[in-house]
């Protein structure tokens, strides 16, 4: 079962009952990913264009906040987004996000939904989206990468999403002085990480979380 419910900073997140999680940080949905996907990733990284490479597409959150980023900084990006279990339209279309934005920002949230599954789709001449419909566990990713958003449900929920197997995945499509970000600074995290060739950095988490990992392919 699935429910909206709504975060310290007023934006909502989605919990998941079966699983005793939520998508986002009860502490602020927005601010959390504003904070460690888009300035701790998308504002150290200075690649032009950017080709992102995100582990959860989710409410499209990460997504939404890294285009208007984008365009306020005329910045070309390459989104591709890989989901096992795409939320249904009539949850995704109830969040608040579209309240919180611009009128324009609104309709790009929108587009982001709509369009195909496995499909490029331009969403402006800045930013362009791939949205893949498959199980990171079992797909055979390719590509090169800049920057990775890891937004898999936590380790203690998901383990098998925090595999070595998985991360010697993402460092296989991560090019040489890529990032990576992630919420979880667990030690298991950092020693996988360090094991399939990333650098590990701790920075300070947003509000309700102590740390997040900033890790550099090298």
């Amino acid at each position: 079962m699935l429910k909206i419910v709504k975060t310290s900073d007023g934006s909502d997140t989605i919990f998941v009952h079966g699983m005793n999680e939520h998508y986002h940080s009860v502490h602020g949905a927005i601010q959390e990913s504003e904070y460690i996907f888009v300035h701790c990733g998308l504002g150290y990284c200075q690649s032009n264009p950017v080709r992102i490479f995100e582990v959860g597409f989710g409410t499209g959150l990460n997504a939404l906040l890294t285009f208007i980023n984008s365009n306020n900084q005329t910045r070309e990006i390459f989104y591709t987004a890989i989901e096992k279990d795409p939320l249904p339209d009539s949850l995704i279309y109830s969040l608040n996000y579209k309240d919180l934005v611009s009128n324009e920002y609104s309709q790009i949230f929108k587009q982001l939904h709509s369009s195909e599954w496995n499909v490029p789709e331009r969403i402006n001449e800045n930013f362009t989206l791939l949205k893949l419909k498959g199980d990171l566990i079992a797909a055979d990713i390719k590509g090169n990468y800049d920057l990775v958003y890891f937004d898999a449900f936590g380790p203690e929920k998901q383990p098998d999403m925090w595999t070595d197997e998985v991360f010697k995945k993402i460092s296989g499509i991560t090019d040489r002085n890529g990032i990576l970000v992630t919420y979880s600074a667990k030690g298991s995290v950092q020693r996988t990480l360090k094991k399939n060739g990333f650098e590990v950095n701790l920075l300070p988490g947003p509000p309700g979380k102590r740390q997040i990992i900033r890790a550099i392919k090298i």
